[in-house]
């Protein structure tokens, strides 16, 4: 782009001046004549035109620990789960080598508040809700959610069938999630819901007997009762009757200028299987788990 224009500048240097002085005086170039054009939505997003915290470097955040089936091993920067591995792909469709992704660490609770970010997006399992839009930016969705509801074996809400039978039981989530608003929005239960600060806290809380259940999203529910807690059982699923799907989005600073290009590689992974196949390896498992009307 820039040697033609170069080119065409020295073609226009060297007409002879008394061509170039026919012209009418209105038409004489102003001072932004040489001025470089405003880049294409394409061009920004050439990977060396892109809007980086670091140039060069794709820096991403998510919290610790990184829980199973999203990450493994505690350790996002390995490739493997499901969100490590989108992130990946996204980063190789924006133009980075593996080698050229970063990794920080940015707890839950603080990933949607407003201000300056020290990492160009967050990826952790961050639904997109008009609220968090209101100080942050969102990706597309990558991943569309489910709730699901964890209690022990032989406890009586192990029995529920319904989101209404919930109701008669303590319950809890992680402070901060979705898991948490619907409980309180859409079970609406006799008894406040019990808040923790982390799904650590919860699990323990549910083994302590302090809550008869607790909530989280589809495949984190079943990590947890097929591998974590075997004497839990996973009662069912359900989506929330809130006129919109609830789904996973990648959290930018609010008017980050990535967001377009995150879009575009998402869309381009989308259209070619690669999201597709990256969740039948990583939560695939996550099938036959009864619905809750």
């Amino acid at each position: 782009m820039r040697t033609r224009q170069a080119l065409t500048l020295l073609a226009l240097v060297s007409v002879p001046f008394g061509i170039a002085g026919c012209a009418p005086a209105d038409e004489e170039p102003d001072g932004n004549a040489a001025a470089e054009p405003t880049p294409t939505a394409e061009d920004q997003c050439a990977t060396e035109n892109l809007a980086l915290l670091e140039p060069g470097t794709l820096t991403i955040g998510t919290d610790s620990p990184a829980f199973p089936p999203w990450f493994q091993n505690d350790k996002p920067s390995n490739g493997k789960g499901f969100e490590s591995a989108v992130a990946y792909a996204v980063a190789e469709e924006l133009g980075f080598s593996d080698d050229q992704v970063t990794w920080v660490t940015v707890p839950f609770n603080s990933s949607y508040k407003p201000g300056e970010k020290n990492f160009d997006f967050d990826i952790n399992q961050i639904s997109i809700t008009p609220e968090r839009a209101e100080v942050v930016d969102f990706s597309d969705g990558y991943y569309e959610a489910a709730q699901a509801v964890i209690a022990l074996d032989d406890t009586p809400i192990a029995d529920a069938t319904t989101v209404a039978e919930l109701a008669d039981f303590n319950l809890g989530a992680q402070t901060g999630t979705t898991s948490l608003t619907v409980i309180r929005d859409v079970i609406q239960p006799a008894n406040d819901p019990a808040v923790f600060e982390d799904t650590n806290a919860a699990k323990q809380a549910l083994l302590n007997g302090q809550v008869d259940g607790i909530l989280a999203d589809l495949p984190t529910a079943f990590y947890i009762t097929a591998v974590e807690i075997p004497e839990a059982t996973l009662i069912g699923q359900f989506k929330p009757e809130t006129g919109e799907k609830e789904e996973f989005g990648m959290l930018f600073e609010k008017g980050s200028e990535l967001v377009p290009c995150v879009n575009e590689a998402l869309a381009a992974l989308r259209d070619d299987g690669t999201l597709d196949q990256i969740e039948q390896e990583w939560l695939s498992d996550v099938v036959d788990v009864p619905e809750l009307q």
